[in-house]
Order: C-alpha cells, then sequence, then structure tokens
C-alpha cells in the first residue's frame, strides 16, 4: 500500500535556483529506501518537503493521504504528527535528561503523563538507551545521543521516519550500530527514509535506492540489486 506519492514535483527557490524539477516517485508502506547523490542534487530538499518544512513550487506531495503542498501552515502539525525526523546534528537538550529529551516530544501535544511515561519507556527500550534515561546528552557517546535523537523521533509512533545523513557524525562501527536499530524499527513497520554520502552503508544493507541527479530521479534500485 503506497504511504507516499510525489507526482512531477518542482522546487525553485527565490534564488532562481532549482532543487527539485519534474520529479515523481512513489513509496510503499514499511519500504527502507535510501536516497542517494551527490552534493546539490536535491537530496535535502526532497525530505524537507516531505515534512512540509519546504513547499513545492509546483507539482502534488502526498504522505499518508494528506496533500502536504496545501497544508496552509496552521494546520502542518497534522502532518508532523505522522513524521519522526532524525538529522545529523543530535539538537538534543543539554539541559533535559535523556527522558526529559524523549518525553519533550509528546508534552507539546498535551498528553497525560502517564501515558508519556508508558512511551517514552518503550522508545528508550527500542534503541536500547532504558538504563541510561537520568543521564544528560554531554554524559553519552555520540552514538548514544543519535539512539535518543531516533527514540525522540519515533515516540509518538510515526508512520514514516526520515533520516538526514543519521551517521555522518559517527565512526563506521557506530554508524551500523545506528543501522541496525533503524532495521528494528522498520521491521515494525515504520516506514523509513533515510538520506546518506555512505555508500558503505547501502551496500551493506541492500535496501532500495533512490539515486537523484540535479534534481530529478535518475535510478531506482529495487530491494537487493544496488551493486556499485
Amino acid at each position: 500500500m503506497e504511504l507516499i506519492r510525489l507526482t512531477k514535483v518542482r522546487k525553485t527557490y527565490k534564488t532562481g535556483v532549482t532543487a527539485i524539477q519534474d520529479l515523481n516517485l512513489s513509496i510503499k508502506k514499511g519500504q527502507f529506501v535510501f536516497i542517494i547523490g551527490s552534493t546539490g542534487c536535491g537530496k535535502s530538499t526532497l525530505i524537507k518537503m516531505l515534512y512540509r518544512e519546504e513547499k513545492p513550487t509546483a507539482g502534488q506531495i502526498i504522505v499518508g493521504g494528506i496533500d502536504v503542498g496545501k497544508l496552509r501552515n496552521g494546520k502542518v502539525y497534522k502532518i508532523r504528527r505522522k513524521i519522526g525526523v532524525v538529522f545529523q546534528d543530535f539538537k538534543l537538550l543539554p539541559k533535559s535528561t535523556v527522558y526529559e529529551n524523549v518525553a519533550f516530544a509528546l508534552e507539546i501535544f498535551g498528553l497525560p503523563k502517564d501515558e508519556i511515561h508508558s512511551k517514552v519507556i518503550k522508545a528508550l527500550e527500542l534503541v536500547g538507551l532504558k538504563s541510561k534515561i537520568k543521564n544528560y546528552p554531554a554524559q553519552l557517546s555520540g552514538g548514544e545521543q543519535q539512539r535518543v535523537a531516533i527514540a525522540r523521533a519515533i515516540v509518538n509512533g510515526p508512520k514514516l521516519l526520515i533520516c538526514d545523513e543519521p551517521t555522518g557524525n559517527l565512526d563506521k562501527n557506530t554508524g551500523m550500530e545506528i543501522m541496525r536499530v533503524l532495521e528494528e524499527i522498520n521491521k515494525l513497520g515504520t516506514t523509513i527514509i533515510m538520506v546518506t554520502h555512505d555508500i558503505d552503508i547501502v551496500k551493506k544493507l541492500q535496501k532500495r535506492v533512490i539515486v537523484l541527479d540535479s534534481g530529478r530521479v535518475v535510478k531506482d534500485y529495487a530491494e537487493g540489486t544496488y551493486n556499485k
């Protein structure tokens, strides 16, 4: 079943730069998809449009049945509740504990404390950090900080997890540990879209691979067929 569909999408910035042009793409529920390509090919713009940080100049973007491009600013929360986002830099609150960092994502929705507690513990168990709930970010390794960021992104049970270079600040071994966490989340049914420059990871995991160049899809490798 389809979760995402982009039809003839174009994004031109006010500077006149066209980052995405005539892009068509379909992603099914439960897929794990890598998006790769050289710097400036449109990867970041593409994922920013999916969670509505950017709006398309033309074309249609449907995510979970919602026409993202037509959402008014006051209604963006409707799509954000369905999407978790993980960045290269962990974006954790330095003066908050691991528990508080993850709980914050639910507190803004006004959930009851007991519901917040159970969801936070479940998310931290999934990323293997239940024992560190009272620690602060500065007391964690880079890999552990990224696990907290992942827990925060998945704590509300999103249908889609977008990862923008999540292993970019980590060494190879730690990066693969993070990928194993993401694979476990994917096995539970969450669709994952990951932008990366790390071709070693792409080769090892053998997921679907979409290659962008000059804002267009130039290759779309089915799962298990990427061998460059």
